[in-house]
């Protein structure tokens, strides 16, 4: 039996998420010939979904996400590299 405690982190695996998930509208807006950057920066400040294609279901996929969420751990990955 393995003696050591595992941890549980839900906010680890939040963040997981929303990566995988920016990383998928990424690829869509890409593939429809959209500046990912600009779109998803027009996204957040405005939460205007038609920013984001629909392509792979990237706006569907990305309004799962809080802005707020989203925002923190942007924020947060910016200033820790």
């Amino acid at each position: 039996m393995n003696d050591v405690t595992m941890k549980f982190s839900i906010k680890n695996d939040k963040e997981s998420e929303m990566k995988k998930i920016l990383a998928t509208v990424y690829d869509a807006l890409q593939e429809k010939g959209y500046d990912p950057i600009n779109q998803i920066v027009g996204y957040i400040l405005s939460e205007d979904p038609t920013y984001i294609t629909n392509h792979n279901n990237a706006r569907g996929l990305i309004r799962r996400l809080d802005r707020d969420d989203l925002l923190h751990v942007l924020v947060k990955s910016y200033l820790n590299n």
